[in-house]
């Protein structure tokens, strides 16, 4: 370990490339601890570690670097560390939907412009679309679901994009669930609204006019307002409060693929080391294996 530090040290304090679209995601380190209270029996969380990374979403520059922990304070850390003009030339920040990280974005980059990546968006509304249905299924069956439930055998359709099924698929699953009554009706209410919230995130990268987004936009609030399900109108309120970040995503394109690719990457090389204590040698491992400057100083290293 202390041969590939002396190899990886030119690497990690060489300057940082020019980024004009910075991703920040978070990466579980290891598995998270609980214990039991004695006098209770309770269980209750003593250890759950992250890191954040911070990648170059846009070009070649792999993983900038990274921190321990999630919190605003974490994410201003490394912020602040970094030269003034080499964060004057960021322009956008991708991020998923984490307050922590927009308020960090806020305060250390304020020219900058937050995107939303809509990957996060989307498993928003199926999480939405699948405690629908728990809920309604224990609320008129009075119990949890069962394989041979109409519901049941149509979660996985209910996920999948409209445009991803059949005619035949679709009619089955549709005409299905209608016949099904009260629990037909409030799943197939919130697969709309998640279709209606798909087909918005849809127009980027189109080159829609704002009167095409704001119709779209408006036709999926009305439809979660004129609906009765809590869960279908928080959706579209936390939609709402992240709207503008939603809206810069949709002009831009701009994700947090990278990031990502990136924390795939960095799972990866934690399981082939059998997991890490030293939580410095974590990251400067996955900051050497992601960084393609690092791959090309390495490789010379060893010719």
């Amino acid at each position: 370990m202390d041969a590939f530090r002396a190899q990886a040290r030119e690497v990690t304090e060489a300057p940082l490339p020019e980024v004009e679209v910075l991703g920040i995601d978070e990466t579980r380190r290891g598995s998270p601890s609980w214990e039991q209270d004695p006098d209770t029996g309770k269980w209750h969380l003593v250890r759950d570690r992250w890191h954040t990374g911070f990648v170059d979403a846009l070009g070649t520059g792999g993983l900038l670097g990274q921190v321990e922990g999630r919190t605003v304070p974490d994410v201003l850390a490394w912020l602040v560390a970094t030269p003034l003009e080499w964060r004057k030339a960021i322009k956008y920040v991708a991020i998923d939907m984490s307050t922590a990280y927009r308020a960090a974005v806020r305060l250390a980059l304020p020219r900058a412009t937050v995107v939303v990546d809509h990957f996060h968006v989307v498993q928003l509304a199926n999480k939405m679309l699948s405690t629908v249905r728990r809920r309604t299924t224990a609320e008129i069956r009075g119990r949890r679901g069962r394989a041979d439930d109409p519901e049941w055998k149509a979660r996985r359709r209910l996920r999948r994009k409209r445009e991803d099924l059949t005619d035949e698929q679709f009619a089955a699953m549709w005409n299905t669930l209608l016949d099904e009554g009260d629990i037909g009706r409030r799943l197939l209410t919130a697969w709309i609204a998640k279709e209606n919230l798909r087909t918005l995130l849809a127009l980027a990268r189109t080159g829609a006019d704002r009167h095409r987004i704001g119709h779209a936009r408006w036709k999926f609030l009305t439809r979660c307002a004129d609906s009765d399900l809590p869960e279908v109108r928080q959706l579209a309120v936390t939609v709402d409060r992240w709207w503008p970040e939603i809206e810069a995503f949709i002009h831009t394109g701009h994700s947090n693929a990278k990031s990502e690719d990136i924390n795939r990457i960095i799972k990866l090389v934690a399981r082939n080391a059998f997991g890490f204590r030293n939580a410095d040698n974590q990251r400067l491992r996955t900051r050497c294996v992601t960084t393609r400057r690092a791959h090309e100083h390495l490789r010379t290293a060893q010719l």
